[in-house]
């Protein structure tokens, strides 16, 4: 476990009955981690070196796992060479056992997704946490997309975009990992979906189907964006909660609550996205399947 800091990957490994070495060149990061492993009773499984991690000889090992540092003083680090160790030096240090596991940004690039690695992207409750490069896994498939709680697992990444078409009944939001993952279409074919816009990750569809990897709203009005036809809408409706989503348009949903001034029992998602038409606003209740329409 190279880059092991307190010791939470090492720990999660010797739960599983993993003998690990666990690598960091903090001294007093590596004095926490063998403390917690001691404090778990798992001090006999993990053994804590205190070294640079480029300077280690994996040489013999099952497998290799890196998590590089991400962050400097300065704040997040974009660039993957930047990282510490260097993307580049990790990728051979997972080809240098029978497998291996490298942690990266969500937002790397797919171009840097070395040939025969597979790609992970992890969603914690919606909300993108971290991507894994697996080597000597031996999948078949690029991409795979997990959200979690579930787990669920979509594999793919390499079916063409589905063509851009009319906003149906439903309103489809692919959670993020799948989008990472460059898994739209492959959630598009379940739902019987298209694209909004070419350049939109918003899917819609005429039915209502089951699928973990995308959220469902059904629409009850789709119209030109405009705020004041917006404000009079919610008005209207006596509308005092607004949930605010939106891709390719330059507004932040804050703003936007300021100057719609919601105020009623009733509750509404408010969808805004760019198309090729122009910007649309759409208006609706998350649904899931099973339920009665308009529920």
């Amino acid at each position: 476990d190279l880059c092991c800091g307190i010791g939470g990957d090492a720990i999660a490994l010797a739960r599983a009955g993993i003998a690990v070495l666990a690598v960091d060149r903090d001294e007093l990061t590596c004095a926490v981690a063998e403390a917690n492993a001691a404090a778990l009773g798992l001090g006999g499984l993990i053994e804590v070196r205190q070294a640079d991690v480029t300077e280690v000889d994996v040489t013999g090992y099952d497998a290799v796992f890196t998590d590089p540092a991400r962050r400097t003083a300065r704040g997040r680090v974009f660039d993957p060479e930047a990282y510490s160790p260097p993307l580049s030096w990790a990728i051979e240090a997972a080809r240098r056992t029978p497998y291996g596991a490298l942690k990266v940004a969500p937002g790397i690039p797919h171009a840097l997704v070395p040939e025969g690695a597979e790609a992970e992207w992890v969603s914690d409750h919606g909300e993108v946490k971290e991507a894994v490069l697996w080597f000597g896994t031996g999948a078949t498939e690029p991409h795979r997309a997990t959200l979690l709680p579930g787990p669920h697992t979509l594999t793919g990444g390499q079916l063409p975009d589905p063509a851009p078409g009319p906003v149906g009944r439903y309103l489809y939001e692919p959670d993020g990992a799948v989008i990472r993952a460059h898994q739209v279409a492959e959630v598009a074919e379940q739902v019987d979906g298209r694209l909004i816009d070419p350049m939109i990750a918003y899917l819609t569809s005429d039915r209502l189907a089951a699928t973990p990897y995308a959220h469902a709203y059904e629409l009850t009005d789709v119209l030109p964006f405009h705020i004041k036809k917006l404000k009079a809408l919610l008005r209207e409706r006596g509308v005092g909660t607004v949930v605010i989503k939106k891709r390719g348009i330059a507004i932040t949903p804050e703003d936007l609550r300021k100057q719609l001034k919601p105020s009623g029992p009733n509750e509404v998602t408010v969808i805004l996205c760019r198309t090729d038409r122009g910007p649309l606003m759409m208006l609706g209740q998350p649904v899931t399947p099973g339920q009665p329409a308009g529920a």
